[in-house]
């Protein structure tokens, strides 16, 4: 770890890593930062800062990872997928820095279209893996950025909620597989905007899996979500992790929906699709999912 430009602290450094195996990110952070700050430029301390910044990320310590996240950047190579302007991207994009955010993404080699302010680009389908009151639900998601995505479902969980924007690692933790195209499966790192859109249950009965469709396709129109509640089947965290196939099937019946709208539009679209074909069609106990 010599150069012409200084020398690390070995020990410190090697306390540093002791801490960081032992996952005490406050320490690990500290020990790096005071290590590499000795030699900034030197051999190796590219990696330093970067270790540093990623601790301080683990901590959700947005500031400081920024800091330090800007040091590792400035030492990495331009469009050579860096991790440095990944991880300061992810910060960046948490502190709202759309103009940061922009140039580490161009600096990792993603195709960015210059602009101004929020990134709300379509980067395709991808899944979300939120945490919820009760543990974890992987969610279908669009993607408006590299590291941000808006929730296509209607989570089991009424304090997630259809059409928030959460904010996801960029290392996939599985993949999910629909209709042959296999996409990844990314962590939360938190919610970055909430959405006011409520869930709520609706028992439903059709004669045909066309009438539920039509019912989905009513409230897509709307920019609003709908969909049966057994379509979602449980996993362990162990096959959750892998690569699941998953199709979507659609059956006639009665059955419990959850739906994403405001309660007087819901009951109004649901009005409207019985409506149109009442003798195959009907709902009843409308009401805020719990």
């Amino acid at each position: 770890m010599r150069s012409h430009r200084g020398s690390f602290d070995t020990d410190l450094v090697n306390q540093a890593y002791q801490a960081w195996d032992a996952e005490d990110w406050p320490r690990a952070g500290e020990l790096l930062e005071r290590a590499v700050r000795q030699a900034p430029d030197a051999r190796g301390s590219d990696k330093l800062w970067f270790d540093a910044a990623l601790a301080y990320k683990f901590l959700r310590d947005w500031p400081k990872a920024y800091e330090l996240g800007l040091e590792a950047a400035a030492r990495a190579r331009r469009g050579k997928e860096d991790p440095a302007f990944w991880n300061l991207g992810i910060v960046a994009t948490v502190l709202r820095d759309w103009a940061t955010a922009r140039d580490c993404w161009q600096g990792y080699g993603l195709p960015i279209p210059p602009g101004e302010g929020e990134i709300l680009e379509d980067f395709g389908p991808t899944c979300v893996r939120i945490n919820t009151a009760t543990g974890q639900e992987v969610v279908w998601a669009q993607r408006l950025c590299p590291t941000r995505a808006r929730v296509l479902n209607v989570p089991l969980d009424p304090g997630r909620r259809f059409g928030e924007v959460v904010l996801h690692d960029g290392v996939p933790n599985g993949e999910r597989v629909f209709q042959g195209q296999a996409v990844p499966v990314f962590d939360e790192i938190l919610l970055f905007t909430p959405s006011e859109l409520p869930t709520l249950s609706v028992t439903v009965t059709a004669s045909a899996p066309d009438d539920i469709e039509a019912l989905l396709e009513a409230f897509a129109r709307d920019n609003l979500g709908a969909e049966p509640s057994d379509t979602v089947k449980p996993l362990c965290s162990c096959c959750s992790e892998g690569s699941v196939t998953q199709e979507r099937t659609v059956e006639a019946g009665r059955k419990s929906m959850l739906l994403a709208a405001p309660e007087q539009r819901a009951a109004e679209l649901l009005d409207r699709w019985h409506a149109e074909r009442p003798d195959d069609r009907s709902w009843t106990g409308l009401h805020p999912a719990s």
